[in-house]
């Protein structure tokens, strides 16, 4: 009787843990959330977010279709545009921050491919605290020297 109370605890133990153990650590990825993030437009996105950190205007830049259309609260209609207005705001802020991607999907048709990410984003920019939730959609188009994004919309909430 008493090697079955203590089968019995156990299992009731077993049961109780399991979806602590089956969603593993906080840490952990839920793959669900990211799909297609190995493909090259999602490299491309990649490249073009870490060239945004890193201050690196020239490969933003390159990443860019030229007739790009980048909604962010106003508009701006081309690479150059962005580049020589809003893209260097946005290296100074994203600088400032530390950003955890929270989700990242990437379907592909053909040539083109379409990258929707969710992000959350933290940190101190202007003296004011930031705890906000980011949307990204990006419309990319393969073209001769690979995949260039010609189309940002984003949104925070």
């Amino acid at each position: 009787m008493k090697a079955l109370c203590v089968i019995f605890v156990a299992l009731i133990t077993a049961t109780w843990l399991l979806p602590v153990y089956g969603h593993g650590d906080k840490s952990t990825v839920d793959t669900a959330l990211f799909v297609g993030v190995d493909s090259a437009p999602a490299k491309t996105v990649t490249r073009f977010h870490a060239a945004l950190v890193a201050g690196d205007v020239a490969t933003a830049r390159a990443l860019l279709a030229d007739d790009v259309l980048i909604f962010e609260g106003g508009v701006e209609r081309s690479a150059d545009q962005y580049a020589s207005h809003h893209m260097l705001s946005d290296m100074k802020f994203l600088k400032q921050m530390k950003q955890k991607i929270l989700e990242h999907k990437v379907d592909i048709y053909g040539d083109t491919a379409v990258s929707s990410r969710r992000t959350h984003t933290t940190g101190t920019y202007k003296e004011k605290a930031i705890d906000s939730l980011g949307f990204e959609t990006l419309h990319l188009v393969k073209t001769t020297s690979g995949w260039k994004i010609s189309h940002i919309h984003w949104s925070r909430k």
